[in-house]
């Protein structure tokens, strides 16, 4: 019997009489590493979506992006992503550090396609592949366990206009996010953010969200 599906899944599977139809989709589909194919999606992806699970058992869905080709293929079997500065309440990462298990979702939105992920990650604190991200605080090793291609026909075709102006560059130094320079948050800031952010003028909260409603984070 196939450990892919839950208890839970069969029971929904045989409910709505697709047992038959998943068995075949698993035997045509799902795999335990990554083909030449889909190594290449991953590396041509700039964004992909993160799911863990906290210690109480909630689940977590996060937005990940980088650079093309920021999530690399180790091996079929391995990949690796950067963290990056973010608002320092490490949800993702703390999860993946109590409960390894995560789950991942590549997207092409505009031809389109999907790959999803699944496996037992692990924080990197130090090291070459850390070295090799720079402007990141941790690097994510994931082993893989399965990997499937998804129907692609519910995803709308959308197009990327441009990548976030704050994305690390070569020498790991990365535009200041603008909600480290609302005022009610200054006293929680590092001293180097704290300086930086008073060197570019302080924002009232409610300016801030003036900025994001209207889409200019600069």
């Amino acid at each position: 019997m196939s450990e892919f599906f839950t208890t839970a899944q069969r029971r929904m599977q045989d409910e709505f009489e697709t047992t038959s139809l998943a068995n075949r989709i698993e035997e045509a589909v799902v795999t335990e590493g990554l083909s030449d194919h889909q190594a290449e999606f991953i590396s041509s992806r700039n964004m992909f979506f993160l799911s863990t699970i906290d210690e109480l058992g909630y689940p977590s869905c996060s937005y990940k992006g980088g650079d093309l080709g920021f999530t690399r293929v180790l091996d079929p079997k391995t990949i690796v992503f950067p963290n990056y500065d973010g608002n320092g309440m490490f949800m993702s990462m703390g999860n993946i550090e109590e409960r390894i298990k995560i789950g991942m979702l590549f997207v092409d939105f505009e031809t389109p396609q999907r790959l999803r992920l699944r496996g037992e990650a692990r924080c990197l604190r130090e090291g070459s592949l850390l070295d090799s991200y720079p402007g990141a605080n941790l690097v994510v090793e994931v082993s893989l366990s399965h990997v499937w291609v998804n129907c692609p026909r519910y995803v709308h075709r959308m197009r990327s206009i441009e990548k976030s102006p704050y994305l690390p560059g070569e020498d790991g130094k990365a535009l200041l996010a603008l909600w480290k320079r609302v005022d009610l948050v200054q006293d929680v800031l590092g001293d180097e953010d704290r300086s930086e952010a008073e060197s570019l003028g302080l924002i009232t909260i409610e300016e801030y969200e003036a900025c994001v409603a209207s889409g200019k984070l600069l």
